[in-house]
């Protein structure tokens, strides 16, 4: 608690009265406790930051099968040295190379997009098989998922790279 302390003046000096000077001491034990307090509180009542994730959809332990068009297919090959490769239906030896640019992978996908919505009717039939190198880096693989969300892709997966691919992805 605040409390105040006085000396008593009960000695006489020579000469004129004066005013008493007053000693004054206050405890701040009670403010300090309330401050901590306050902290504590704040500390366990506020929610700390959330990681923002992209949502990957996992597919059910269970093998369901279904069936894929051959022409509503497009593989990416994330490559080092800001290349990613890229085939259409099941063809490697057509592999070209881009990078990624908007006018680069996001224009191959989205011209593959129109071209199986004219074919089938409907764009969502489109499949991206991405098989990364071992060449490229965590940041390829995070800008062709990126691509994947921005052009509205919800049919990608990931899987490993053959051989064949490989060689032709080296040179």
């Amino acid at each position: 608690m605040a409390e105040m302390q006085q000396k008593n003046g009960n000695h006489k000096k020579r000469g004129g009265t004066r005013s008493k000077k007053l000693s004054t001491k206050v405890d701040l034990t009670p403010m300090v406790d309330l401050g901590f307090l306050l902290i504590t509180f704040f500390i366990f009542t506020t929610t700390l930051s959330e990681a923002k994730t992209m949502k990957l959809n996992l597919p059910q332990d269970s093998p369901i099968t279904t069936p894929i068009k051959r022409s509503a297919v497009l593989t990416l090959i994330p490559s080092g040295n800001n290349k990613v490769y890229y085939y259409f239906e099941d063809n490697p030896q057509s592999m070209l190379a881009t990078n990624y640019s908007a006018d680069g992978l996001r224009k191959i996908i989205i011209n593959k997009k129109k071209e199986v919505a004219t074919k089938f009717g409907d764009a969502r039939e489109m499949v991206v098989l991405i098989k990364p190198t071992s060449r490229s880096t965590y940041q390829n693989l995070v800008d062709v998922l990126d691509e994947m969300l921005i052009n509205s892709v919800t049919r990608y997966m990931l899987l490993d790279i053959n051989a064949e691919e490989n060689k032709l992805a080296s040179e």
